[in-house]
């Protein structure tokens, strides 16, 4: 087996199903897989054989069995097989910051908290002597939860040959990444990982509050402390995981509950200038939530901060001044609703108000009255028509609810043949040409002696990964041949695991014999699931006389 071999589908050392092309670094692979015995996404870093970074990996894997800090995914397996050196990692789902940074800048509060949640994890590594030595945008992600994983410790610096790293390095590589984060920007002299460079003056980089306004200021002093050399204002640098962390916890508090929303009067104070985070600490309760796809009203709220609110509505006069007006009380009354004849008319009255109130409401009941008037008599006509029998319309219907959010995004999908009927084996290799966007590339099973898979089993299929939970509408299917019978089907309890059994399924939109083109698949209701089924149960007979489905593409609609 050569690293050119290892591809969708293939089973490497007998248990790693292999699913999907994560990424390429310097001829090493790295792909999302299955791990067939625990039933569970990994990840695995894949070198040729032969390939000199093989030692490096190894080593590698042993120094990241010493992160035992949650927020690092751990190094499941490391091993050769056919001489293909391999790495096994933990899957998380969500979003990198790379891919978060690419529809803009985080918040304070969120930039800060994730920064702290990355130092506090690279703190508890570097005491053990080790360090990640690859710390960016790309090995930070988000998860579906919010809360932080870091990705890649150690292995990442061996596949890109950068070196074991030190913690220095690791600090800086941070500080890197909160200005990305608060700024949308790359501090560095070209672009990276999707940013822009930061603009510079007499070659120095600029603060992150120069490059885009509402930083806090505090966050901007951490940041010019961990990049700029010597730091402005005469501030110490930090150089240490354990003083970044200290720092920010000084800002954003210490929880590790993903960010809450901050409170009101500190958040009021920062924005008419009250408070200088440069110079003082304030206590704050923890940021708001990051949310893994990041809003996009950066612009509208001034870095998260909300607009100072008032604590009660207030009417202000057209003066200058901005004193509240009181309202002022209606006007004495001689008892039968009048106004007393010394009292001078006041624009907008009470009574004026009263009876314009009472107009309304008049107005309002003959509009009703006309209406039941008219319903009575439209129910009358539809009840006898000419001979004196009764009509009426046919009762609505509604069809199925029409998609929310446009196509879905496919991450990832295995054939699904379950044993013991099953071979475990449906052209694998063919599945990706199912949503490749292609529709004269397709997947087909193999071929059978009758139409119900010669009766040996249920059915088989292609099980779609979403990449988190999403409200699925309808699956649009491109079948060959004429007389496919195929259902729609999501795991029956936990919809973000995939089951591995048929019993785990259960369907949810079922189409019989259908006729060469698309079929839809329309729930009753939109299902909210990570994983769908496309399970054929019946085949189109083929030219050889032999039966066998065929997928050419699957489109599926939030």
């Amino acid at each position: 087996m050569s690293n050119q071999t290892v591809s969708p589908g293939a089973l490497l050392a007998g248990r790693y199903r292999i699913a999907e092309l994560l990424a390429e670094i310097d001829g090493a692979r790295v792909w999302r897989a299955v791990d067939e015995v625990l039933s569970r996404a990994v990840v695995v870093d894949v070198l040729p054989v032969g390939d000199p970074r093989t030692n490096l990996l190894f080593d590698a894997a042993r120094r990241a069995a010493a992160a035992a800090d949650p927020r690092f995914l751990r190094v499941l397996d490391c091993d050769m097989h056919d001489g293909v050196t391999y790495c096994v990692r933990e899957w998380a789902g969500g979003r990198t910051l790379e891919r978060m940074l690419g529809t803009g800048p985080l918040t304070g509060q969120q930039a800060g908290w994730l920064a702290r949640e990355v130092s506090e994890a690279l703190e508890n590594l570097h005491r053990t002597g080790y360090a990640h030595g690859a710390i960016s945008p790309a090995t930070v992600v988000v998860t579906d939860a919010g809360a932080i994983k870091v990705v890649g410790v150690a292995t990442e610096a061996a596949l890109r040959s950068s070196g074991p790293g030190s913690p220095e390095s690791d600090v800086h590589a941070l500080g890197e990444l909160l200005f990305a984060s608060l700024t949308g920007r790359w501090p560095g002299p070209a672009p990276a990982w999707g940013l822009q460079p930061a603009p510079v003056e007499h070659g120095r980089l600029l603060s992150p509050r120069q490059v885009r306004a509402g930083v806090p200021r505090s966050l901007d002093d951490i940041c010019d402390r961990l990049l700029s050399d010597p730091p402005r204002h005469h501030a110490p640098p930090i150089t240490s995981a354990a003083g970044l962390s200290a720092a920010l916890s000084g800002v954003v508090g210490s929880s590790h509950e993903p960010p809450n929303q901050m409170d009101e009067t500190v958040q009021v104070a920062r924005q008419n200038g009250s408070i200088d985070d440069a110079t003082q600490v304030v206590p704050q309760a923890p940021p708001p939530a990051i949310d893994p796809a990041p809003q996009s009203s950066y612009q509208a709220e001034s870095n998260g901060y909300r607009p100072p609110q008032p604590a009660y509505n207030t009417a202000y006069n057209t003066a200058a001044e901005t004193r509240p007006v009181r309202r002022q009380a209606p006007p004495p009354s001689n008892g039968n609703g009048r106004r007393r004849h010394d009292e001078p008319k006041r624009k907008g009255s009470w009574g004026g108000r009263i009876l314009i109130l009472l107009a309304i409401l008049a107005l309002l009941s003959v509009v009703a009255m006309a209406q039941f008037l008219l319903k009575g008599a439209m129910t009358n006509d539809q009840g006898s028509g000419d001979g004196g029998t009764k009509t009426s319309k046919p009762p609505q219907t509604s069809g199925p609810p029409p998609a929310a959010g446009g196509k879905a995004a496919i991450v990832g999908a295995l054939d699904f043949d379950p044993k013991p009927a099953g071979s475990g084996d449906e052209h694998h290799e063919d599945v990706p040409k199912t949503y490749d966007g292609d529709p004269s590339t397709t997947w087909t099973t193999m071929s059978y002696s009758k139409a119900n898979l010669g009766g040996q089993k249920p059915g088989v299929g292609i099980i779609y990964d979403l990449g988190a939970p999403t409200a699925v509408s309808k699956v649009q299917v491109a079948v060959k041949g004429d007389g496919t019978s195929l259902q729609l089907m999501v795991p029956k309890d936990d919809t973000s695991k995939s089951p591995t059994t048929v019993s785990g399924w259960s369907p949810v939109a079922t189409q019989e014999d259908q006729p060469e083109g698309t079929v839809t698949l329309t729930p009753q209701s939109p299902t909210q699931t990570q994983y769908v089924l496309v399970w054929l149960t019946k085949l189109p007979k083929d030219g050889g006389g032999k039966y066998r489905g065929t997928i050419s593409e699957v489109t599926i609609q939030k």
